[in-house]
């Protein structure tokens, strides 16, 4: 109910709102959610604004720059790095990059409350399924999954409630 996360609902809405009325309207649905999201978020960042630059969603620029590969990535096995994205003092869950290098997997692990996971940059496959770059996986503490990495690799941006389980698991697997 802060001011903050009123703002962000309520562009929330209006991008929600937009993509109704386009395909509910005679025009191409593709064309009109892309066209409607992007005069939404050129509102939302200013109408004088320079033209997103790089491969970071325009969201996370200001907390991690505009390059995947410039990020200060921490290794925890070869072949899996993480990045910690810094929250809010009010925030609760966790925010964070995961890059696995090509055809690396992360081992069998669970899940603490829900986690949703969007892949960013390569693709990655679990028993779910196949992920490409805007793909997204909703799990939650059913569901036991090992993520194997595409041929070129993968970027997934994960928010879960808590620190995804994976990673203590991997640093017990070290000792």
């Amino acid at each position: 109910m802060c001011s903050d996360c009123m703002r962000e609902l309520s562009v929330l809405e209006e991008i929600g709102v937009g993509l109704f009325e386009c395909s509910a309207s005679d025009q191409n649905v593709t064309a009109c959610s892309v066209a409607g999201t992007a005069e939404t978020f050129d509102q939302i960042r200013g109408s004088n604004s320079e033209p997103v630059k790089g491969d970071v969603p325009w969201p996370l620029i200001p907390v991690i720059g505009h390059f995947l590969d410039a990020v200060q990535w921490t290794e925890v096995q070869p072949g899996i790095s993480t990045y910690a994205i810094p929250l809010s003092s009010n925030a609760k869950g966790d925010l964070r990059l995961l890059r696995l290098e090509p055809r690396a997997r992360l081992p069998e692990h669970g899940h603490v409350g829900e986690e949703l996971a969007l892949v960013l940059r390569g693709s990655c496959s679990d028993e779910s399924g196949s992920f490409d770059v805007g793909d997204m996986s909703d799990l939650d503490d059913d569901m036991r999954h090992s993520v194997l990495a595409g041929p070129n690799g993968c970027i997934i941006l994960l928010a879960s409630e808590t620190k995804p389980a994976f990673l203590a698991e991997l640093a017990q697997s070290d000792s």
